[in-house]
């Protein structure tokens, strides 16, 4: 069915870093995994350890899944927007240049899901 707008139409997005309050949106997903039916969408701060954003946020989501407890995180291999990517784990998300809705993706190599 088509629509006719009477007037134009100018859309004002509510998702824009600054309506945040200085945190930031980051969706995290794991590869292989349908447990879960997308990435998780995490509210946090740009100055926000890596580590910390894994072991404090990440763990606790994925702990459903039965492989949770079996990852090897210094083989877990990442994706940063769709590119192979190595974080440092250490440094802030910003230092680690993970923007506002960014998409982070890791794979476990020796994990491939609950169905084998």
């Amino acid at each position: 069915m088509s629509v006719v707008s009477r007037k134009e139409y100018i859309g004002v997005p509510r998702d824009r870093v600054e309506n945040f309050n200085g945190n930031q949106l980051v969706y995290v997903g794991w590869d292989n995994h349908l447990l879960f039916a997308s990435a998780f969408l995490l509210f946090v701060s740009p100055e926000t350890v890596f580590r910390d954003m894994v072991q404090n946020t990440v763990m606790p989501l994925i702990g459903a899944d039965p492989d949770a407890e079996k990852i090897d995180w210094e083989t877990v291999t990442w994706l940063k927007g769709n590119q192979p990517w190595a974080p440092d784990w250490d440094a802030t998300l910003a230092a680690n240049g993970i923007g506002h809705k960014m998409l982070l993706r890791f794979k476990t190599p020796s994990l491939n899901s609950i169905c084998g």
